[in-house]
Parts: C-alpha cells; sequence; structure tokens
C-alpha cells in the first residue's frame, strides 16, 4: 500500500512540476500557436513561428535520440495510425476555431493564469466539447471519420503509424530524413537572429523556443516514467482527462498509474500537468507585474466560446491539438501529425483572412 500511494504521489508532482514549468515559459515567451501561424498572413511576422521552428527541431533530435536509446519504453513515441481523412478534416476545423477562440490549446490554458476571464471561458469550452465528442454524443461520428487509415508499405510490412522516413525506405533512412529537416529550419531560425538581446521583460523568441524544445523532450521521459506510456505535451485529451477527474472524479482513461486520491479523484499524468500550466503562468505573471483580472465584452465572450467549441471537436476529430501534433507528433516525425499540422495552419490562415484580412481591404 505504501508503494502504491508513493508512485501516486510521484505522478502528482511530477505531472504538476512538467505544468508549471510549461505555463511559465509560454507566459514569459508571450507564446501560442494561434498567433505563431496567424502572424505569417496578417503581419508578415515570423517571430514566433521562428520560435516554434526552433523548438520543433530541438524536440525532434532529442525525442528520437532517447528513443534510439530505449528512454521511452516499449512503444516508443507512439507515434499516432495514419487516419487521413480525421486528420485533414480535424486540423482543418481545429485551425478554425483557435482563430474564433483567440488562441490554441495551451494558449487558452495559459492566459487563464494571467485573469484573462474569456481564456477561462474558452477552456471550459474546449473542455465541454472534447468530452462530449471523445465520450459523448458526437463519438460515433469521430469513430467513422477515424475509420479511413492509411498504411505505407505492403503485406507484412505495411506500417500503420508511419513516420516519415517510411515513405523513403523504412528505418534505415531515419537520421538521413532529420538532417535534411535540420538543413531546412536552420537557415531559417538563423534568419531572425537568434542571439540578438531579448525583450526587456519576458524571454526572447529564441529563449522561448530553447526552452520548449526542452521542456517537451522532459515531458516525454516523465510521462513514460511516471506516467506508464509516452505521451509528451498535449491540450486535448489531456484537458479532457482533467476536466472529467474534477467532474467525475476520474479521468476515465486507459492510462496508468495515476494519482489517486482516496478514490475521490482519479487522474491521469497529462491530465495534472494541465493544472500546473495556468499556476506556472500565475507565477510569471505576477512576477513580471502582468497579472490583472480581465473580461472583455460578451459580444466577444460568446465567440470565444463558440472558437472554443470548434476547437474541441476539431482536436478530438484530429487526435490532438496543435501542441499535441504540431510539436509533439511532429517531433516522432508521425505521419499523422505532420498532415494534421499543416491542416491546422490552413484552417488558421482561412479564418486569418475571413475575421481580419478581409475585413480591412473592405
Amino acid at each position: 500500500m505504501e508503494e502504491i500511494s508513493q508512485a501516486s504521489i510521484m505522478v502528482l508532482l511530477s505531472g504538476l512540476l512538467v505544468g508549471v514549468l510549461f505555463g511559465f515559459v509560454l507566459q514569459r515567451g508571450r507564446y501560442c500557436m494561434n498567433s505563431a501561424f496567424r502572424d505569417i498572413i496578417f503581419v508578415n511576422d515570423f517571430t514566433l513561428f521562428r520560435s516554434y521552428l526552433l523548438a520543433l527541431l530541438i524536440a525532434i533530435i532529442g525525442a528520437n535520440f532517447l528513443e534510439d536509446l530505449g528512454f521511452m519504453g516499449e512503444l516508443g513515441l507512439r507515434r499516432q495510425s495514419f487516419n487521413i481523412v480525421a486528420n485533414i478534416v480535424g486540423g482543418y476545423i481545429f485551425g478554425i476555431g483557435i482563430v474564433m477562440a483567440g488562441g490554441c490549446g495551451s494558449g487558452i490554458v495559459y492566459r487563464t493564469g494571467e485573469g484573462y476571464v474569456s481564456a477561462f471561458v474558452a477552456t471550459l469550452g474546449f473542455a465541454s466539447s472534447l468530452v462530449a465528442s471523445i465520450h459523448g454524443p458526437l463519438k460515433p461520428f469521430i469513430q467513422f471519420l477515424k475509420s479511413f487509415k492509411v498504411s505505407i508499405g505492403s503485406g507484412e510490412d505495411a506500417v500503420s503509424n508511419a513516420a516519415l522516413w517510411d515513405l523513403f525506405g523504412g528505418q534505415s533512412m531515419k537520421w538521413i530524413a532529420i538532417v535534411v529537416i535540420a538543413a531546412i529550419i536552420i537557415p531559417i531560425v538563423l534568419k531572425g537572429k537568434p542571439f540578438a538581446k531579448g525583450p526587456k521583460k519576458g524571454y526572447s523568441w529564441s529563449l522561448t523556443g530553447l526552452l520548449l524544445g526542452l521542456i517537451l523532450i522532459l515531458a516525454l521521459w516523465a510521462s513514460n516514467y511516471w506516467g506508464g506510456q509516452t505521451r509528451g505535451l498535449s491540450a486535448a485529451g489531456p484537458t479532457a482527462e482533467a476536466f472529467l477527474a474534477l467532474t467525475m472524479g476520474s479521468s476515465m482513461s486507459k492510462f496508468d498509474p495515476m494519482f489517486d486520491f482516496w478514490g475521490i479523484f482519479r487522474g491521469t499524468w497529462s491530465g495534472l500537468y494541465i493544472f500546473g500550466i495556468p499556476l506556472g503562468a500565475y507565477i510569471s505573471a505576477k512576477g513580471l507585474g502582468e497579472f490583472k483580472l480581465q473580461s472583455p465584452p460578451a459580444s466577444e465572450i460568446m465567440r470565444v466560446f463558440g472558437g472554443s467549441l470548434v476547437m474541441g471537436f476539431g482536436a478530438a476529430t484530429a487526435g490532438g491539438c496543435t501542441v499535441g501534433h504540431a510539436l509533439t507528433g511532429v517531433s516522432s516525425l508521425a505521419l499523422s501529425s505532420i498532415v494534421a499540422t499543416i491542416f491546422m495552419i490552413l484552417g488558421n490562415w482561412t479564418m486569418v483572412y475571413f475575421m481580419f484580412v478581409k475585413p480591412m481591404k473592405d
């Protein structure tokens, strides 16, 4: 009994610690993937996108290196099956939703720690929509979309959870593919002058990217070591698990071990790290003197809530959010995550055009 209790406490502490670190860096870097993608076409600014690319490069190298050394368990990086229709449809819908909601999954969660009432409303809408989509009345439709799976290869060599290198010859091409990707990303990152002096308050885009990449590697290892399976960072499934643990007493998840508080509260490692994100953001915001309760007009609240519902459905369909796919998933070079990310960006750009660009032209 004592060993189980100690294991349960470590699930709690490690999950919360990773969440606090993640939330702290997100707030210090003013980082949100909605902004990273949006700013490219809205204000022709690649700053946050370069931060994302730097984090991704560090994560790709670190995660795959640790996987090859056996630190990610028997299942490795747990690349998702290539559910092509769900990845495309869900990714595109999610990209639309994050513009309406004013932030991606991790963006709205960390901004609750800054005092934004709109972010709190968006988080509730996101969680509710996720639960309805994963466990509720929308589940059969999403399962139908996910039934369209693509395998790479043929016969016994067919791979359903294919990685990018499976398109070019299999496992032997893994590090060649990573070197090519690094050769593409590094010049883009260097063009943004990553070693230049940062802002007076908060972190520079390059420091933010560096820390996010390192935190993701930590999360991949910690989620495997203490959480049962390698999950890394995400804001979709974990938000649903956190919401269910609060409202129903259990995360209703297959992932064990969990933090079990006398059977009243059973939360997964990833669900617990979600609670740490706003706490870390709050600590950072208070330290910078930026915490302030802010409530927008009712019309904005309604738009944000509607966008969060769209986000939840899109994330559940795609199998993840921007952090779950565009950072964690793409760090494993899973084809499912690469395709989902591409369509998240396209959905984001579509909604940015109709919400911001077109009204300015008119």
